[in-house]
């Protein structure tokens, strides 16, 4: 199985991952309180694809959503607890080649206050409860409810 491309961002409260994988099917996506976040997928000439990443902190992962487009998977993790992290994953070395920071979704803690109100230029928008960051994203249970599982 081969590692799609990754690229990711925070704010205080989320990060976003988005991964690029062209007409995706069989997508599977998990996140587990712990910080876990599984994803496999089949790709366009049917192969395997998946990455488990061990994230930073721990995250809500009833409150996780993604959007599944032709291009690219899109996931908004929520952090259990608000603020920023040093880095995606819990261990400190170099990530993998694979995982990459997103700079057009990329913030600086001391910017996050501007982005959000001027909604930075974020490609997640829509009207959404608590931030509008995510519109037309689902919540990980009602995606395996849309896909049948």
């Amino acid at each position: 199985s081969r590692q799609p491309e990754v690229l990711w961002a925070q704010r205080s409260e989320k990060v976003y991952l988005t991964i690029s994988l062209p007409d995706a099917k069989d997508v599977s996506l998990k996140c587990e309180p712990d910080g876990v976040f599984n994803f496999s997928a089949v790709g366009v000439n049917g192969d395997s694809f998946s990455v488990t990443l061990q994230l930073f902190g721990s995250i809500s992962p009833e409150r996780c959503k993604t959007n599944i487009g032709l291009r690219n998977i899109l996931c908004s993790i929520q952090k259990e607890q608000k603020g920023w992290w040093p880095r995606l994953l819990k261990a400190p070395e170099k990530p993998a080649p694979y995982l990459k920071v997103d700079w057009n979704k990329w913030c600086d803690e001391d910017d996050e206050e501007y982005s959000d109100s001027e909604d930075g230029g974020v490609a997640y928008t829509g009207e959404d409860d608590e931030s509008s960051d995510d519109g037309g994203m689902l919540y990980l249970p009602d995606l395996e409810k849309a896909r049948g599982n």
